[in-house]
């Protein structure tokens, strides 16, 4: 392994998607090709070592202990190898183990106490929950066969959904199994945790997806399991091995945990900057708007970080301290000539803006569906807007449309172009609040509303401006017994709106556009980022596992 290649190039891959993850997955593929320790031509071959397994399972067999090795199918072992070292010998995993079997096929009686009985989420962690609330009977576990009731030294390895998953017994309590987990009994003749670690690896990995069966649930048959191919050095080597990767996961961990403390207090910085901006002091905001601008680009590693200051632009547009107010702007015009004074303002506005109900801006419509056993009504021209259609802030089509007689006979209404529609009613507003402008006429469901504003030209500033006050929305949304979100009509219709003067609501949707171009560019650089560091850290891979006198995947690194 080129460790000092990999440590040259750690600062520019350290980002990488799933860095650690994938050097982990690196390290055990190096291991079992016999590229990560020096071999030691004194050692004795793995050869010999098959050879006393063989004759060790034989004893077995005949003084009746065990059964005799299942013949394996040919098929299984179409596998592309790859050169061993001199010592090294392919075999397959039957080869290695006393048995290889999985739980019981019939479902075990249920008990209050008794034997622990462990089904693939008590392993999935690589580690053994014996706490699963899951008991067999003392006399159900006594009637398993031998090689069904896991020993300590054994290694399980889950067969169905999450296959693949290796995970040693470390201990001598006893516990069965479901018939999803696979009960593999290693010859002592071979390391135990040098068969687990090959057993994680990817070159393992691929034989068992390649013999998985089903489709929905996929599962990894005995017979398949038993006819992995495996490369196996010599004992002496599994232990120099398992002691080289145990000393490379150990410094995994260790980067691991320096990254997350990295995250940890980029996160902290980034989430600071941008609640000094969501909670504007007048007299530092200049200042912490030109720092959160400097900074945030050096900050921001991850998508959803870039959310979060889309968020917070959207935020300090509706504050109006996003444009600087124009004393020769006209004050905003005064939609709700009937708004109480007593109503509490969710925040300070500029003296020349106004508050306004929603319902007071512009006119406020529902939706409906016609009937959808009434073929005339289906597959017309126009637009039935629903919930799943709101993933964009231009509509033009709708996955489904309507005829005008749905228009004519049902409860559907035709909205204009330039309306607001958004989303009253669904799980989406357990945590977001989607609103779009309609660019064509449209009709909505009944999840939707829409609101045609009273001046066309405020509709760009509301879209921008609903966006920005989705938290107080969202904090109006009210759940059914069965979970279901909704927005009543007084939650939407009487909800508090800043409106500024209109050449303002232009300045501010320039702005708005301005910033979001940059967040775009922003998220742009991040993909290309991530993209490279993925190729830089492919390259160095492969570097590794590249005979010495092929210089290419160098280069490519460079």
């Amino acid at each position: 392994m080129n460790a000092e290649r990999l440590l040259e190039h750690y600062e520019k891959i350290a980002d990488a998607p799933d860095a650690i993850a994938r050097l982990r997955r690196f390290i055990l593929d190096l291991a079992v090709r016999g590229k990560l320790v020096q071999q030691a031509p004194k050692d004795e071959p793995a050869s010999a070592l098959l050879e006393r397994i063989k004759e060790v399972k034989a004893e077995l067999f005949r003084s009746g202990v065990s059964k005799a090795d299942k013949p394996i199918k040919l098929s299984f072992k179409e596998v592309s190898n790859f050169p061993l070292p001199s010592l090294w010998q392919w075999t397959d995993l039957q080869s290695v183990c006393l048995s290889i079997t999985d739980g019981d096929h019939l479902p075990p009686p249920k008990s209050e106490e008794g034997v622990p009985f462990l089904v693939i989420g008590d392993v999935r962690s690589k580690t053994i929950n014996y706490s699963g609330n899951r008991y067999v009977g003392r006399e159900y576990y006594d009637r398993l066969d031998a090689i069904r009731r896991p020993l300590k030294g054994d290694v399980l390895y889950t067969l169905v959904g999450s296959f693949g998953i290796p995970v040693p017994v470390e201990d001598g309590r006893e516990f069965c199994v479901q018939r999803h987990i696979g009960i593999l009994r290693p010859s002592h003749e071979i390391s135990r945790r040098f068969l687990t670690y090959v057993l994680e690896s990817s070159f393992i990995f691929e034989q068992a997806d390649a013999c998985a069966t089903g489709i929905a649930q996929r599962t990894v048959p005995l017979a398949g399991l038993r006819a992995i191919v495996i490369p196996l050095p010599p004992l002496a080597e599994q232990h120099r091995i398992v002691a080289k990767v145990d000393e490379l996961m150990m410094l995994c961990d260790q980067l691991e945990a320096v990254r997350t403390m990295r995250e940890a207090t980029r996160d902290r910085l980034a989430a600071a900057s941008l609640a000094r901006l969501n909670t504007p002091d007048p007299e530092t905001f200049a200042d912490d708007a030109h720092f959160a601008l400097d900074a945030l680009p050096t900050l921001t590693a991850r998508p959803d970080q870039i959310k979060q200051l889309r968020q917070t632009i959207l935020n300090l547009a509706v504050r109006g301290m996003l444009v600087p107010q124009d004393p020769k702007d006209e004050p905003a015009e005064e939609f709700d000539t009937a708004l109480p004074n007593a109503l509490v303002k969710p925040f300070s506005i500029p003296s020349s803006w106004k508050w306004s109900r929603l319902g007071y801006v512009g006119k406020l419509r529902g939706g409906g569906t016609p009937s959808k056993s009434n073929s005339e009504f289906w597959h017309g021209e126009i637009p039935w807007v629903s919930p799943k259609d709101m993933k964009v802030d231009y509509i033009t089509d709708a996955q489904m449309a309507i005829t005008q007689k749905a228009v004519q006979e049902s409860s559907v209404n035709l909205i204009d172009r330039g309306s607001l529609l958004f989303v009253v009613r669904g799980m989406i507003l357990a945590h977001s609040f989607p609103v779009a402008i309609a660019q064509e006429v449209v009709t909505v469901n009944q999840d939707m509303k829409a609101l045609t504003p009273k001046r066309t030209e405020m509709a760009e500033y509301l879209l921008r401006a609903l966006k920005g006050l989705k938290p107080q929305m969202l904090a109006r949304v009210q759940r059914s017994s069965h979970g279901t979100c909704r927005l009543e009509g007084s939650d939407y219709a009487d909800f508090l709106m800043p409106i500024p003067p209109l050449t303002e609501q232009h300045r501010i949707v320039a702005k708005v556009d301005e910033l979001m171009a940059l967040c775009d560019q922003l998220e742009a650089r991040l993909a290309t980022a991530g993209v490279t560091r993925g190729n830089l850290l492919d390259a160095l891979f492969a570097e590794a596992l590249t005979p010495a006198n092929n210089d290419q995947p160098r280069d490519a690194a460079e």
